[in-house]
């Protein structure tokens, strides 16, 4: 098993869209859990970043989505991209298409919100986005919608033990 993995998402049209390396910690009946330190380099946006607050990366197998545990100080406490279902190369690339849709769970008041609709309606235009595609990609959404907000793990507490990894307790 490959301790680091290569985490590339593109649009749908190909562009590059976010692209690291992450730390693999475990795979469990959730999936894949990968670790992104603070300083690490990556690609945000097709652009060179720097990952200034750490997380942990679930990759579920088969799901059309992929969640981002934060520790404070972001706002955002888990951050869900709706993405096609991962595609690995091995054990040490995975690929997805991510498809603008996002749920998002805020730290503290636990509001749960779907994000970024209006892009989504836009690429579904302008990159032809097939109906086998926006059905999945919405049921997704709802699914998560429900998870975040519900005590569904391992959006409650599950990921703990995986950010502490990334976070230092």
């Amino acid at each position: 098993m490959a301790e680091v993995v290569r985490v590339r998402y593109r649009k749908y049209d190909g562009t590059a869209h976010r692209d690291y390396p992450a730390r693999r910690l475990a795979d469990d009946e959730h999936g894949t859990w990968l670790g992104v330190d603070a300083g690490t380099a990556s690609i945000y946006h097709g652009r060179p970043s720097v990952e200034q607050i750490p997380f942990v990366l679930l990759v579920p197998r088969q799901r059309w989505w992929t969640a981002m545990f934060n520790p404070p100080p972001r706002t955002s406490e888990v951050y869900c991209d709706i993405t096609s279902p991962a595609e690995w190369t091995g054990d040490d690339l995975v690929d997805l298409i991510d498809l603008d849709l996002d749920v998002v769970r805020r730290r503290g008041s636990g509001l749960v919100e779907l994000r970024d609709e209006e892009e989504f309606a836009a690429h579904r235009e302008s990159f032809g986005y097939p109906a086998e595609v926006v059905a999945p990609a919405r049921a997704a959404a709802t699914w998560l919608g429900s998870a975040l907000g519900d005590g569904t793990q391992p959006f409650a507490t599950g990921y703990l033990p995986f950010l502490a990894q990334v976070d230092g307790g």
